[in-house]
């Protein structure tokens, strides 16, 4: 059984020893395959994802070879596997995962649970919420590689990430948390710069905890960052926001929520 890892640098372990896959056109082909796993990805996709617009003569065999490679790379580290793990089609490629796990979709199975499941107390929500986080190392493939495809899905993984750090931040602040999260809120407001909803939550964090200019100042940091990259104005939510503070909104205190119980 192997295991793939894409939330940061991608690598593959073989019972949690590192495997070593050689060379951009290796590590790009298995991206591709990874984050299309279980679907057929069609010859062209993939010959466009390893050289996009100067494609070698005779493609299509440079690519055959690269698959076999890569086939034989992978079953050399997992020698007792019997299920296919890659399967050829006249159109194109499918990998297989089988027993296999895949910290993406670790991830997103955990954030579409959290989605689904109303009945989960904030509790929970954040308990699971950070445990699929801790999958992150890092940007997807480590920064950039490949075409279209990888690029599509590093964009697709990034916002699933954003989803997951706003409804853990938004149970944080249900629950009276919004000291304790100030600092990491912080950091990814400065990180995750146009994230107005990161944003929002900071300010509400901070004029809880008695920090009222600074939440002004959070503000006025996005604004200007906002005018300066996209030339407008933050959103009516975020404005919203501001003129609560402003006003001392009781809307903005927290509501008592039951105690946590282990039941």
């Amino acid at each position: 059984m192997l295991t793939y890892r894409i939330l940061g640098p991608i690598e593959v372990q073989a019972e949690g020893e590192p495997v070593e896959i050689n060379g951009t056109f290796q590590r790009t082909l298995l991206a591709a395959l990874l984050v299309n796993h279980d679907r057929l990805v069609l010859t062209d996709s993939l010959i466009g994802e390893l050289w996009e617009h100067n494609p070698p003569r005779n493609a299509e065999n440079a690519l055959q070879a690269h698959i076999s490679r890569l086939r034989r790379r992978l079953r050399s580290v997992d020698p007792d596997e019997t299920a296919p793990r890659f399967l050829s089609m006249p159109s194109g490629y499918r990998l297989c995962l089988n027993d296999d796990t895949f910290d993406a979709d670790i991830f997103t199975h955990a954030l579409l649970d959290v989605r689904a499941n109303t009945a989960l107390s904030p509790y929970e929500m954040i308990t699971k919420l950070r445990d699929a986080l801790t999958l992150w190392r890092g940007p997807t493939f480590g920064g950039n590689l490949g075409g279209f495809i990888c690029q599509a899905a590093a964009v697709r993984y990034k916002e699933y990430r954003a989803a997951a750090l706003e409804r853990l931040f938004e149970a944080e602040l249900k629950i009276g948390r919004h000291n304790e999260i100030v600092a990491e809120l912080s950091e990814l407001v400065e990180s995750e710069s146009l994230n107005e909803r990161l944003c929002q939550q900071l300010m509400v964090a901070l004029y809880r905890g008695g920090r009222q200019r600074d939440a002004l100042a959070a503000y006025q940091r996005m604004r200007n960052r906002l005018m300066d990259e996209l030339g407008v104005e933050p959103s009516p939510v975020l404005q919203k926001c501001q003129m609560a503070i402003l006003a001392h909104d009781p809307a903005l205190q927290p509501r008592p929520v039951p105690a946590h119980t282990n039941s």
